[in-house]
């Protein structure tokens, strides 16, 4: 790559775009560069403390809650932040990348909240990247209206929803944005560009600068968020404590520091969400080694599983105790098809959040406009007028380490179609993204990062522990790639497989397929639409 632009101590490596300029401004970059200065250091530690924990679970260290933190869940003083402006009522979430059809779309959904998603929904293309942050400025200024090329007309209401977005993880970076030939930390520049163009912007709209924070382990990595948003205020003139941030409890770790992330984030909290979705794929890959672990066909895990109602009911307690909303998992089926199918996707949403809405969450996601009635008849069954549960303390749950951890409870093998299904969904996935798409429609479902994740560490993991033979593996690896071309004449075939034979296939099980896929194959060049 050559350097294509350079502001101070940011050089910008991608290929500029349409409109480019009005995102990556001398002062945003700027901005940028003081964040980076300020914390990049530290985030290396935090990765660095990553693998040593994982390498010592691998080795057969217990996970259990901290003693040396006993205190901060023993003392009953210390409350989360009071619900935000726009934050009170969250009983339906909707999330999806920011691109600018999903933004109306959502924002005019009938949701109270969109989840702007620059992480699993977006494969990071420079141009996504950009034009994701265009899009919010746009929305927050309402000037998002369009006709698209087929003639469809997108107008936002009166009433949107709430925005909130979601940076990617702290083990990414944004190769496109470089410091000393260093890349930024990919978290850093997302939420950099969207709080110093938008936070002004949603504060005089009556909101504020609301964040998802992704794939957190530990209160530590919760220490450093708080710490970057305590800078950011004081470096825009923004008081303290007008961020507010969701964390997603989606690694397995993270599960038993619930409330120790959110007394890091007291001051700027706005509650956990249960990111199911992660939390299976963080679970699959941190105990990969141990055949007790070894789980069926993913469509068969459900949210009634001993160890995912454990981690659910924890996290209602824990939030409630600290008076922060509980918000529940993704719903990922997408309405359509006929009307049989429709009605028994339905009416599985329907028992999930119902299921939720009764065990004190106080909202939920979705990932299509279609299923928003669903999920709110769900909850307004349970919360009538009311904005939340949050009185509703759970003190009738009590939740041990082993419980978190009690996946040998869950019955059942993998399957011959389960197989070929996860392999279909892994090769599917990673040509779309390599495309340039983060969420991808396959089978009825909204398959994104996390899902494929999920699917590609079970492989792993069943080829591991000899649950399933590598012959049949490979084998169906050949059929569902060669479908996967007849299919979509353009598909990235080569590099599909080269990334399926590293993610899924390796002696070594990779942390992430994400990382794998960015530097080798998205790095440098525009997303290609199909």
């Amino acid at each position: 790559m050559t350097t294509l632009v350079t502001t101070g101590r940011v050089q910008v490596l991608g290929v500029p775009g349409d409109r480019h300029e009005e995102v990556l401004t001398p002062e945003a970059l700027d901005f940028i560069a003081r964040l980076d200065a300020a914390f990049a250091a530290r985030r290396f530690d935090l990765l660095t403390e990553r693998r040593r924990r994982s390498a010592l679970l691998r080795g057969g260290t217990p996970l259990d809650f901290s003693r040396a933190t006993k205190s901060i869940r023993t003392d009953l003083d210390w409350r989360a932040a009071r619900p935000a402006p726009g934050l009170t009522d969250r009983r339906v979430e909707i999330t999806g990348p920011p691109d600018r059809r999903m933004a109306v779309n959502a924002l005019n959904s009938g949701a109270q909240v969109w989840m702007a998603d620059f992480e699993d929904a977006t494969s990071p293309t420079w141009e996504n990247i950009v034009q994701g942050q265009l899009t919010l400025i746009d929305a927050i200024d309402r000037r998002i209206d369009f006709t698209s090329e087929a003639g469809k007309e997108y107008r936002l209401t009166d009433r949107p929803a709430t925005i909130m977005v979601r940076p990617r993880g702290w083990h990414l970076t944004e190769k496109h944005l470089v410091i000393d030939e260093r890349p930024v930390p990919a978290a850093l520049v997302d939420f950099g560009l969207y709080f110093f163009h938008c936070a002004r912007r949603q504060i005089d709209a009556g909101s504020g600068p609301y964040f998802y924070l992704p794939k957190l382990e530990n209160r530590y990595e919760a220490r450093l968020w708080n710490d970057v948003f305590l800078l950011a205020q004081d470096l825009l003139d923004i008081p303290r404590g007008t961020i507010r941030a969701t964390v997603l409890i989606e690694t397995i770790t993270a599960a038993f520091e619930m409330e120790e992330i959110l007394y890091e984030l007291r001051e700027h909290s706005a509650g956990l969400n249960a990111g199911r979705w992660d939390y299976l794929f963080s679970l699959i890959k941190n105990f990969a080694h141990r055949p007790d672990f070894v789980l069926p066909d993913r469509s068969t895990v459900t949210m009634t599983a001993p160890f995912l109602r454990a981690y659910t009911e924890l996290l209602v307690r824990t939030c409630h105790k600290r008076g922060a909303h509980a918000i529940g998992g993704m719903a990922a089926q997408i309405p359509g098809g006929d009307a049989e199918a429709q009605e028994a996707a339905l009416a599985k949403v329907r028992l999930d959040k119902e299921r939720e809405a009764e065990d004190g969450f106080d909202g939920s996601w979705v990932a299509h406009p279609g299923l928003v009635p669903v999920c709110r008849t769900a909850f307004d069954d349970v919360l009538g007028d009311r904005p939340h549960q949050l009185e509703r303390t759970r003190d009738d749950v009590h939740v041990t380490a082993e419980e978190l951890v009690a996946v040998r409870r869950t019955a059942g093998r993998p399957t011959p179609a389960g197989v070929r299904d996860n392999i279909a969904v892994t090769l599917r996935y990673y040509d779309a993204w390599l495309n340039g798409q983060g969420a991808v429609a396959l089978n009825g479902l909204m398959e994104d990062a996390a899902t494929a994740e999920i699917a590609r560490v079970q492989i792993w993991q069943w080829l591991k522990h000899r649950t399933v033979d590598r012959e049949t593996v490979e084998r169906l690896f050949e059929e569902e790639l060669a479908t996967l071309g007849a299919t979509y004449p353009w598909a990235r075939l080569d590099q599909v497989r080269d990334l399926f034979e590293r993610t899924a296939l390796a002696k070594e099980l990779p942390a992430f397929f994400t990382t794998e896929a960015y530097a080798r194959h998205l790095v440098g060049r525009p997303a290609v639409q199909a």
